[in-house]
């Protein structure tokens, strides 16, 4: 499903082409048997935090985003600085349970 919604950015080599990888093991984990829920979160993080940073780096006045890991502050970024305008609350609460998961299956396999 993500991999389809992502496709325009198939093997890009740029922040957008690297979400659509990100997209392909989402699609791929929901297919398989494991149980652990970090590692989708973990892609989830990464997927939403390069198609954020896709938009500010495109669609934003100066091309830049911040180095925040933070799914949140990102969003308040692509919001005060492009065209794109939403309801931030809505997604608060779930950017943050995805950034904060994605943390912890970093803690655990990465160090």
């Amino acid at each position: 499903m993500y991999r389809e919604k992502l496709n325009q950015f198939k093997n890009l080599e740029n922040l957008a082409g690297k979400a659509w990888q990100h997209a392909v093991a989402i699609d791929a984990l929901a297919t398989t048997e494991i149980k652990d829920c970090s590692i989708e979160c973990f892609h989830y993080q990464q997927m939403l935090e390069l198609l954020f940073k896709h938009l500010l780096e495109t669609k934003s006045q100066f091309g830049a985003y911040s180095k925040s890991h933070q799914l949140q502050k990102l969003l308040e970024e692509v919001i005060a600085t492009t065209a794109f305008k939403t309801d931030k609350t809505k997604y608060f609460m779930a950017l943050q349970v995805i950034t904060v998961c994605a943390e912890e299956y970093q803690l655990q396999f990465f160090n």
